[in-house]
């Protein structure tokens, strides 16, 4: 039976093994070598099998104890690890940090943060959502993530703080075998308005009655910036979009950049706020986040 079984016994298994001897884990535990004889001979008494065979002049594990080597590793480290989570949360760490991000925050920055996040808190797991305008923020203000990287007209909220990062500029484009692709120079609404413009949307009550750039009559609803672009390289209709995510379609002839003769410059750029909710205080983890995205960030 292995009732009873112990971190204790687990050590010692794994000091025995990795020292190649009862003489050396005794030295390297500081204990008597007839302390860690015993430890391992109970040991195997208790789960049924030996560990290790001693018929010769050091102890060499047995096919058993090969097996079974690997999974106490992995007892050992996540023992070390429960250890350290506890310490933390009794020194008042968050036990994970829940972001939202908007699906037009560049994710090359959040990825270079979360490897930093990763490093310096080691045992605060990032809980990640991504979500579309006001929806981005919806998540904030109901409590379901501390931090959200937000557009701005959806983080002028009164019960935000914010703080501007970067600015996101978007492109209005089409396929190249779309209508749209063989007219040079400004478009005059009235053109585009024969067009399917692709739309991205959402469900949150921030963006219900609000519209951004929205030029064209035929427009196609899509709450996922994945499938908007997608939609766009089948030719289905024009929209706009972030330049980091269609860079490489407008260099490689994909897609194509187009003049709406109405694309206003407010439609045009978008900032990206860090917004958290103004009377809830940050934990370390959170801080330690937000101060990192806002020293990445060319607005400070």
């Amino acid at each position: 039976m292995n009732d009873g079984l112990t971190l204790d016994q687990i050590q010692l298994l794994l000091t025995v093994a990795d020292e190649g001897s009862f003489s050396g884990a005794a030295r390297k535990l500081r204990r008597a070598q007839s302390a860690v004889t015993y430890g391992v001979q109970k040991l195997e008494q208790q789960i049924g099998v030996a560990l290790f065979d001693r018929s010769g002049y050091r102890p060499v594990l047995t096919e058993a104890g090969r097996a079974l080597l690997a999974r106490a590793r992995r007892i050992a480290e996540e023992a070390a690890a429960f250890r350290d989570q506890a310490r933390s949360l009794a020194g008042g760490l968050e036990p994970e940090l829940t972001l939202v991000l908007d699906s037009m925050f560049p994710m090359p920055r959040m990825v270079d943060a979360l490897r930093a996040f990763t490093d310096a808190f080691p045992t605060v797991p990032p809980r990640i959502f991504v979500q579309s305008l006001g929806a981005s923020a919806e998540l904030v203000l109901n409590g379901t993530c501390v931090i959200g990287l937000v557009p701005e007209p959806f983080s002028d909220q009164p019960e935000l703080k914010r703080y501007p990062l970067s600015t996101v500029q978007l492109l209005p484009v089409v396929a190249q075998d779309h209508p749209l692709a063989a007219i040079e120079g400004a478009i005059p609404t009235d053109v585009l308005r024969r067009y399917v413009q692709l739309v991205l949307t959402d469900r949150s009550a921030l963006t219900e009655g609000r519209d951004y750039g929205v030029l064209s009559t035929q427009t196609w609803r899509l709450a996922d910036l994945g499938t908007k672009h997608a939609m766009l390289l089948a030719g289905l209709g024009w929209g706009s979009m972030p330049t980091h995510l269609v860079a490489d379609d407008v260099d490689a002839g994909r897609l194509k950049l187009i003049q709406p003769l109405e694309f206003e410059d407010h439609t045009a750029r978008l900032v990206m706020t860090a917004a958290h909710l103004a009377g809830r205080p940050l934990g370390p983890a959170a801080q330690w986040m937000l101060n990192y995205l806002r020293a990445q960030s060319p607005r400070g």
